[in-house]
């Protein structure tokens, strides 16, 4: 972990370039979150502050990717807290808007990302990557970064920018960063702080039948369907509900019916009332 800095915290766009304007001339990275940060988050942060001159972590719950307004309003907000959380971490401004500041108007224009956003979570949460989509490329052309940092875990989320960067040739270069996890084998993530006692100790199953499914893999099979049915077996479990669990290409995000390239074993499960979702890489070689 990098030493402290002075941090400042910004509410407001116009604030926010006229801080940057003079830091232009070095290369100014971004931490897109919705905040209640953890270590994964802290990665991010730190490989930006080892490799740019000024690192800006957004944090911004935004509604425009909650199909469910439910989760909306339970997602944890924790700025105080996230704040020092950041400067531990080597970064430099906070840029932690209202809803009303980024969207001052309902919003007309939208960015769709196509065939890559449509399954897995996009099948299961209606316009969830529009809404990822436009405010990620909102925050592009707020903070115009140099780079911009992603978490591995959120892998169909990483692709969908990955796409959009392309399509629309963002001059941005998207820096991923591997899953972090505790030590039991489960992703970190925000929402793992609502899961009781009981529900925690069973959550770090999904992570294992991830694990199997690879180990499976190791052993000479191919097929997605195999792979998926006996990975599905080691879930049938009180308290876990599986939504998806598939193999995809890593690139596409398309399903595919034997792994011969790069692919992904992605799952999203209930655990009780908590949504999580983690996904292994499996590279070609294989």
């Amino acid at each position: 972990m990098r030493s402290p800095v002075d941090i400042e915290l910004i509410h407001t766009i116009a604030q926010l370039r006229e801080r940057l304007h003079p830091s232009r001339s070095a290369p100014i990275a971004l931490v897109p979150t919705m905040g209640a940060l953890h270590t994964g988050h802290g990665t991010l942060i730190t490989k930006a502050a080892t490799e740019t001159a000024c690192v800006v972590v957004s944090i911004f719950v935004n509604p425009t990717q909650f199909n469910d307004p439910s989760d909306y309003q339970r997602y944890p907000r924790t700025l105080s807290t996230d704040s020092e959380f950041c400067q531990r971490h080597g970064a430099h401004i906070i840029f932690a808007p209202s809803a009303e500041e980024m969207y001052p108007e309902p919003p007309q224009t939208f960015v769709e990302v196509g065939a890559v956003s449509e399954h897995l979570c996009g099948k299961f949460r209606p316009g969830h990557f529009r809404g990822v989509a436009t405010v990620v490329l909102k925050l592009f052309q707020i903070v115009q970064p140099d780079r911009a940092y992603f978490g591995e875990k959120d892998a169909q989320q990483l692709a969908v920018i990955q796409r959009m960067v392309r399509d629309l040739n963002v001059p941005v270069e998207i820096v991923p960063a591997p899953t972090v996890r505790e030590s039991d084998g489960l992703a970190m993530s925000s929402r793992n702080q609502h899961l009781t006692p009981e529900q925690r100790s069973i959550a770090p199953l999904l992570y294992q039948a991830l694990q199997h499914a690879l180990s499976t893999i190791e052993k000479g099979e191919r097929s997605a369907a195999s792979l998926q049915q006996q990975a599905l077996a080691t879930l049938a479990v009180p308290g876990i509900r599986v939504e998806y669990l598939e193999i995809v290409d890593a690139a596409s995000m398309q399903p595919i019916e034997t792994i011969q390239t790069d692919a992904r074993i992605a799952i999203a499960a209930w655990v009780g009332s908590t949504r999580l979702i983690d996904n292994v890489f499996v590279p070609a070689c294989h």
